[in-house]
Formats: structure tokens, C-alpha cells, sequence
């Protein structure tokens, strides 16, 4: 009988050079805020929680060339000009190349309008100013993060929350899908954690990578918040005394079960549930630098297999690179017959989405296809992949199943916005993401077929 061999259990991790920086770009109240078709208000009247935008830098050496993670309490972007001068402005300021950053949404919907094309809209006044803050904040905190990094260990675990509900409800007598909560079908609960270590084991920062629309506040709240991922920061923060960055799966179909409230309280409820199972991962975690081994049996009442703590060297590739993928379009109206529509428009709900339908056709073009940025980072055992549109989970569900072991952080609206990308089975549906995407069906499985096969051969490449 040949004699089996027991490897040592592992965590995905990254040993190099890694540095935090955090700045507060809390919005002004009265800046215009009208997010819903449905709401009666066009400004905010005041704050949940701050907004915060966090910059977390990594190289593998201490004068390596960097790679800047962003992650900002911001909604989407409706115009791929205001999303450029922003990012162009920061890495101009930093002196990087577009591959080294990845400037990521929370994809809060109870945020500022981040489009200056509502500066003729009540508090649309503020709306250039505050990106201007945006964007000097993220370079205050990238400068800051790049200065004081150090030698730490990021290291992975992965857990489970509950808080993500499948949103697609077939309505009752009806062919439509209505968004909302619908209980029959399952839906992703995998939540990432990264915890990021000195070389005292003190915690220096954690990255929450989880997919869930924050839906919570609705038409009726009138309070400017970051959502759940705000309230799970304090929470994780108050925990660990670090930083804590939060970055937003594939969740095209994924929502908390109640939501469009005007009970900021829900959100709170929301953020400790998410925050909780955070730090739940955390205590799961092994110290960095270790593995648990098979040291040998123990004839007790039963025979004990023993596992000890064992030295384990965090893997150092660090790797990067930037894609673009073509995806197909559907047939859709031309930027001249959305403008005239809205002119003519009556119904404040039809025009709020011609609106951002006519966004979306300035962002993609008039072609066939759309080219779209697709952003691949290796930090050691672990995957980034970071694109701008609003995928469905099976993006990664996908990638996760073919990249394992690897941890895979997998980031919607990075670097832009244009639409949804469901799978091709739902074009079938008469639902809002179907009908909001500029994308043809085959999007998404093209995005996934390009993701896996870059990543595949990054890993293979070290």
C-alpha cells in the first residue's frame, strides 16, 4: 500500500511592500443626490455616515514599481469623461502607467450624482467641486500609502455571508422580472477577506471583497450614506483599529433581501451582519507566515491525527496587466433619438432612465462592439480581476472553480461604468438589467473566457 503523503494546509498570500492611506471625501449636504426614478427629492438633506476613499499600495520591493488599489464610497459613473479626468488626474499626479491602478466603487446608491452634466439640476453646483475633492483625496492617500508602506503579509481566508439575496422576481400574473427578492433562488454568499499584517503580526489593514447591491436606502431616504459597506466598516474597524477597504463583487443579481428603505437603521442592521461575518474570517485566519501540518498519530481512545503550526513562506510574484475585450452590442437607439425622447418626456420615471440611458450610449459609441478595460493582478497566491461594468455572480463563480487554490478577488465598476452583463440565458427575460445593458448576449461569457485565460497564465508564468 503506497503511502500517502499530507501536504500542509495553507492560506493564499503575498509577502512585499504594502502601504494604507485613508482620506474622507464626505459629500456636502444639498449637492444633487437623486439616485430613483421614484424619488421626490433632487438634494440631500443631510449625512448617514462619511464617506471614505482608502488607497492601499503594493510592490514587491521597497522600490519596485507600485500597484494602487482605490476603493471609494461612490455609486457609478455616468459619463466616461467626468470617470476619466478623474483617474487621468491621478495617475499624471503619481506618475503611473493605467495598469498600476484600479480605482474602485462601492456602488452605493444613496451617494452625490457623479455626473457634472446635472450641474443644471438643484445642487448640481457642487457636483464638479466634489469630484475635485475626490480626486485630491485619492492622491493624498495614494502619496501616503506609497510613503510609509512596509514589509507586511496580506494573507486570504475565505467565509460566508447571508446578507446577498437573488433580486430577480418573476411578478405574479405577469411575464415580467421585477427587482426585488426572490426567495426560490439561491444566491453567491462567498465573502473574501484579506488581512494585512506588519512584521509584528499587528493588523494594519484588512480588504472586504464582497457581492451585494447596496439597496438599502431608497426613494424615500433623503440622507447621503455609503450603505452597509459603510456600516460594516465601523464595525471591522472598531475591531482591529485598521483601515478597512471594501470592494464590490459580481453582484449584477444580488441584493439584500429588504431594501429601498428610508430607515437609515437598515443599513446599520445590514453593515454589523456583513461586518460580523468579517471578523468571523479574521479569527479563522492562521497567523501570517504559517501553515498547519501533519505532524504524526496520537493512540488515544481514538487515533488522533495531529496538526501543528508550521513555518510557511508567503509566495512575492506580483504581476499586472491590462486587457481589452470586445464585447458585442445590442441593436439600441441612437444618442440623437434618446436626447429627443427625453426632451419630450413627461414621466419623471421614464425620463430618469432615458437619462442614464442616453449616459451609457455616450460611454459605449455607435459601433457593433464596445472595447472594455479588463484589469488582471497577481499578488502572490491571489488573483485580482477588476472590470467596469455590472456583472452577474457567475463571473466569480467561474473564475473562482477555474483558478483554484488561488484566492480570486473578483470587482465590479472598476475604472469606469457602462452596464450590466448578465448571462446570455437571461436575455430571455423582461428584466431591468436586461433592458438597461448596452451588451448583446455572449458578454459576459466572453469577459469570463478572457479573464480566466489571462489569470491562467499568470499563475503559470511565475
Amino acid at each position: 500500500m503506497t503511502q500517502q503523503t499530507l501536504m500542509p494546509v495553507t492560506q493564499p498570500s503575498f509577502k512585499g511592500w504594502i502601504g494604507i492611506g485613508r482620506e474622507d471625501i464626505t459629500p456636502p449636504t444639498g449637492i444633487y443626490a437623486r439616485n430613483w426614478g421614484a424619488a421626490t427629492h433632487e438634494v440631500a438633506a443631510g449625512i448617514h455616515l462619511p464617506f471614505t476613499l482608502t488607497a492601499i499600495s503594493f510592490r514587491q520591493g521597497p522600490e519596485q514599481p507600485p500597484l494602487l488599489l482605490i476603493s471609494a464610497d461612490l455609486g457609478w459613473w455616468k459619463s466616461v469623461a467626468d470617470e476619466r479626468r478623474l483617474r487621468e488626474g491621478i495617475l499624471e499626479a503619481l506618475a503611473l502607467q493605467p495598469y498600476q491602478l484600479m480605482f474602485c466603487l462601492t456602488h452605493t446608491h444613496a451617494g452625490p450624482s457623479t455626473f457634472t452634466e446635472d450641474s443644471h439640476k438643484p445642487g448640481g453646483h457642487f457636483i464638479a467641486p466634489y469630484l475635485e475633492k475626490v480626486q485630491q483625496a485619492a492622491i493624498a492617500a495614494a502619496t501616503h500609502a506609497l510613503q510609509t508602506a512596509v514589509e507586511a503579509t496580506l494573507t486570504w481566508h475565505y467565509g460566508k455571508c447571508d446578507l446577498a439575496a437573488n433580486r430577480e422576481l418573476p411578478e405574479p400574473g405577469s411575464s415580467r422580472i421585477i427587482t426585488g427578492l426572490n426567495p426560490a433562488l439561491a444566491a453567491d454568499d462567498t465573502l473574501l477577506v484579506g488581512r494585512i499584517t506588519g512584521a509584528d503580526e499587528q493588523i494594519l489593514g484588512t480588504i472586504v471583497n464582497y457581492a451585494c447591491h447596496p439597496t438599502t436606502l431608497g426613494a424615500a431616504n433623503t440622507l447621503l450614506s455609503p450603505d452597509y459597506p459603510g456600516a460594516m466598516r465601523v464595525v471591522v474597524e472598531a475591531h482591529t483599529g485598521a483601515p478597512c477597504a471594501f470592494l464590490q463583487g459580481a453582484s449584477g443579481e444580488l441584493a439584500p433581501a429588504e431594501q429601498y428603505s428610508g430607515d437609515v437603521q437598515l443599513a446599520d442592521h445590514y453593515g454589523r451582519q456583513l461586518g460580523f461575518a468579517v471578523l468571523s474570517a479574521l479569527e479563522a485566519m492562521l497567523p501570517p507566515g504559517k501553515a498547519l501540518a501533519f505532524t504524526g498519530v496520537v493512540e488515544s481512545g481514538a487515533s488522533l491525527a495531529m496538526w501543528q503550526q508550521t513555518v510557511h513562506q508567503p509566495a512575492t510574484a506580483l504581476q499586472s496587466e491590462l486587457s481589452v475585450v470586445n464585447l458585442p452590442l445590442k441593436d439600441l437607439p441612437s444618442l440623437a433619438d434618446i436626447e429627443a425622447a427625453w426632451e419630450v418626456c413627461e414621466d419623471h420615471v421614464v425620463k430618469e432612465r432615458l437619462w442614464r440611458q442616453r449616459g451609457i450610449r455616450k460611454t459605449i459609441g455607435d459601433g457593433a462592439t464596445a472595447s472594455m478595460p479588463l484589469w488582471v493582478w497577481r499578488l502572490g497566491d491571489t488573483i485580482l480581476v477588476g472590470q467596469p461594468n455590472e456583472a452577474y455572480s457567475t463571473f466569480q463563480q467561474e473564475l473562482r472553480k477555474a483558478l483554484q487554490p488561488a484566492a480570486v478577488v473578483v470587482m465590479n465598476i472598476v475604472n469606469g461604468y457602462a452596464g450590466y452583463l448578465p448571462p446570455e440565458g437571461s436575455y430571455s427575460q423582461e428584466s431591468y438589467a436586461v433592458w438597461q445593458t448596452p451588451f448583446a448576449p455572449g458578454a459576459l461569457e466572453r469577459l469570463i473566457t478572457s479573464a480566466t485565460a489571462i489569470s491562467q497564465r499568470l499563475i503559470l508564468s511565475a
